[in-house]
């Protein structure tokens, strides 16, 4: 039986997602809106041979605290269809994942959006799909909430179904170009879209002939019951949040199992969790650089960021004392996948407010592994090898040192290992991923 290999994403935010990344010596404090540093970085990612620079996006400076505002790098970021575009014509290979809201736009313009993204990249786009549920967000866009999730969720399915439908009216070979007769389009091949929906009415077409890759890259990061449901309709690739090995294997499990059901094959499916690595010669060393970067969180930003994801106000609580679980669990209980296993281990391990708010400043609850090159690969191999994943969405503690480190001594030691590609076979991200071309493009 051939050996497994490894997907690797690189996730950015659009930088790294661990707020005292930026005051790390050496680090780069303006890698969120420094096209000349993204640049670098991603052409780095593309020479290791990476699937996909994975954009995300918040539509909102978020309603911190001014101390906690103040602090973070994390409140700036370039929009990712602008920067996409950009970086597609400094790369070749790699896949351009950016993230668009289902909540806060219109079908239309997502679709001709990521039909152009696909176009100019040459096949490799991918779509992060969202549904945003952010008030700071809805109160830039006329609206005074966020729309409730059931209802997100019912808008979403709409909306990506459009995005389809306007993707799938252009046939291959519309465009004909025929000098001779004058014929520049074959109508018979374009289709108008003529959708009268519960949320949209969208006639179409879009004004591009169909993209290289069909449609974009499926890919959804949702851990609830309603987007493990949403994932299993429309998703290719999903961002998972786990940061337990055996949750991992569940959510992985739990996915694909529902496939079937909505005419879907599970072996399309790839599942990424998120990765924060910081790598050092000897373990020592990378748990000394560990603690640096933690020291240079600023404890407002994580008791904020903490407050927003337990949706519980925590700062009258004090710090240094024990995460308050049971009033949390009191105030709510929908909780997300990675508030429930963060609550969990809270209580299992004595954990402060401070403790977890660094956790989730650092790497927003997803999985962190502190080490050497060869640990972290052997890390990584586990998980594959028990079904946790299909490989990773790489999170750099900073730019540029970490990332290098990841790309000059991690990939390698994959490569030889058999886990990991020397070199791209193909030029599109559906090539890379192992997925096939949607059969609305005739081919």
């Amino acid at each position: 039986m051939a050996q497994r290999q490894l997907k690797l994403g690189a996730f950015m935010r659009p930088a790294s997602i661990h707020t005292g990344a930026w005051r790390y010596p050496g680090a780069w404090p303006d890698m969120n809106f420094n096209i000349a540093h993204m640049r670098r970085c991603i052409q780095a990612l593309e020479r290791a041979k990476f699937d996909a620079f994975f954009m995300a996006d918040h539509m909102a400076v978020l309603n911190m605290p001014v101390e906690a505002l103040k602090r973070s790098h994390t409140v700036t970021s370039f929009e990712p269809f602008t920067l996409l575009s950009a970086l597609s014509q400094v790369t070749e290979r790699i896949g351009l994942v950016a993230t668009g809201s289902t909540t806060f736009d219109a079908p239309y313009h997502i679709a001709r959006r990521f039909a152009s993204l696909d176009h100019l990249s040459g096949g490799r786009a991918g779509w992060n799909i969202i549904t945003t549920a952010n008030d700071d967000a809805a109160l830039n866009f006329s609206r005074k909430s966020h729309m409730e999730k059931t209802m997100r969720y019912q808008r979403a399915r709409e909306f990506v179904d459009i995005c389809k439908g306007l993707w799938d009216g252009w046939e291959d070979g519309a465009v004909t170009a025929d000098r001779t007769s004058g014929t520049f389009v074959d109508s018979s091949k374009v289709r108008e879209l003529d959708h009268k929906g519960q949320f949209f009415a969208v006639k179409g077409a879009l004004d591009l002939p169909r993209s290289p890759q069909g449609w974009p890259v499926m890919v959804q990061a949702g851990g609830s019951p309603a987007g493990l449901e949403f994932a299993a309709t429309v998703a290719e690739l999903i961002f998972a949040a786990q940061s337990n090995r055996q949750e991992a294997i569940k959510f992985r499990a739990a996915v694909k199992q529902r496939m079937p059901g909505h005419g879907r094959d599970p072996a399309i499916l790839k599942v990424l969790p998120g990765l924060l690595p910081i790598l050092g010669s000897t373990e020592q060393e990378a748990l000394e650089k560990e603690t640096m970067l933690n020291e240079l969180l600023h404890p407002a930003v994580g008791i904020w960021m903490l407050s927003e994801q337990m949706q519980f106000r925590l700062y009258d609580y004090p710090q240094d004392g024990p995460l308050p679980t049971a009033d949390i669990r009191a105030g709510g209980s929908a909780f997300t996948p990675r508030v429930t296993h963060l609550m969990e281990r809270a209580d299992r391990e004595g954990l402060s407010v401070r403790d977890c708010g660094i956790l989730v400043a650092a790497s927003r609850s997803h999985g962190s592994f502190v080490g050497t090159p060869e640990q972290l690969v052997d890390h990584m191999t586990l998980w594959l090898d028990e079904g946790a994943c299909d490989g990773f969405n790489v999170m750099p503690a900073y730019f540029h040192d970490e990332m290098d480190l990841f790309v000059d001594q991690v990939v390698p030691i994959l490569q030889r290992r058999g886990l990991f590609r020397r070199d791209y076979e193909g030029t599109t991200l559906r090539h890379h991923l192992g997925l096939p071309i949607p059969c609305g493009s005739g081919r």
